[in-house]
């Protein structure tokens, strides 16, 4: 009863910085499940994974409904994304769910993923900045046409969206801010309300994907999704009508700051071996030494 108390406060605390920030839930749950409920880290990752589809799902909805959503876009990214995380996925399960370094690789694509999303949020202001002089001066003016986004951009629209796919369903972090700021970097004169609306469908897409992936592997903890949704969806609401009111630019720093140190501490110290309970270990050492004396 105890860890599911846990595993509620968690998607509560998770949803509302959600709410607040608009930061993606990967970004912080998958660090507090490897790190406070010593969930090993596949196992948070595909969590997480559709954790994260479920939860950003809603979101979509909102975009859709008020046309936030440039439908060819998140179509090329998706040409990307889904077939390099089925790539990834597969080679997961068939070469390196077996190594003794499985642990340690997925716990420093996850710290790299998580320094490289905390940078973009703490600078976040300053690369929109750079940037919004390539903006149209009046983006309520500016119509994305399809037919706009020429034969290169699509190239690499694929590219950008195969990186993705790659790094999400390694590490489930990355979908959401390091997404956006691409996003921003490769369509400068895109309104920014149009670049999250379709980051976030595709994000919805991948997580999807990528957590069915997981999922069929045996890497999905059911019972801890179920916990997490029921604190995490209530707390998005209030986190979101309170955003207004809430200091959201300290939050967001604070954030950012966070998930690089956290980030920095998984590639120093991966975790190569599978955490060991208190009792587990009492028991492994009782049998150890009935086993000398013996």
């Amino acid at each position: 009863m105890l860890d599911v108390i846990h595993f509620i406060l968690a998607g509560v605390v998770v949803g509302f910085c959600v709410g607040v920030t608009g930061v993606g839930g990967g970004s912080l749950m998958t660090p507090i499940l490897i790190g406070l409920f010593k969930i090993e880290p596949h196992i948070a990752i595909g969590t997480d994974l559709l954790y994260a589809s479920i939860s950003k799902f809603c979101g979509s909805l909102v975009h859709a409904k008020k046309l936030n959503i440039i439908w060819p876009l998140v179509i090329f990214l998706s040409l990307g994304s889904i077939p390099a995380s089925f790539a990834t996925t597969w080679v997961l399960e068939h070469y390196l769910s077996q190594s003794t370094h499985y642990k340690m690789l997925l716990t420093m694509f996850l710290g790299f993923m998580l320094t490289i999303t905390g940078i973009s949020i703490i600078f976040r202001p300053q690369i929109e900045r750079f940037f919004s002089k390539y903006r149209n001066p009046n983006p309520s003016e500016t119509v994305i046409d399809p037919n706009a986004i020429t034969k290169n951009k699509r190239v690499y629209i694929i590219i950008m969206g195969v990186i993705l796919g790659v790094f999400v369903t390694l590490s489930s972090v990355g979908a959401g801010a390091f997404g956006i700021m691409a996003l921003i970097i490769m369509f400068p004169n895109m309104p920014m309300i149009r670049i999250i609306g379709s980051d976030v469908v595709h994000a919805v897409l991948l997580t999807l994907v990528a957590g069915l992936g997981h999922m069929n592997s045996g890497n999905v903890d059911f019972h801890l999704l179920m916990w997490l949704l029921v604190g995490s969806i209530p707390a998005i609401v209030v986190g979101t009508l309170l955003s207004s009111k809430m200091p959201e630019r300290l939050i967001r720093r604070i954030l950012g700051i966070t998930l690089f140190a956290l980030g920095v501490n998984f590639i120093v110290n991966p975790i190569k071996v599978k955490p060991v309970k208190a009792e587990t270990a009492q028991v492994v050492i009782l049998q150890a030494q009935s086993q000398k004396i013996v």
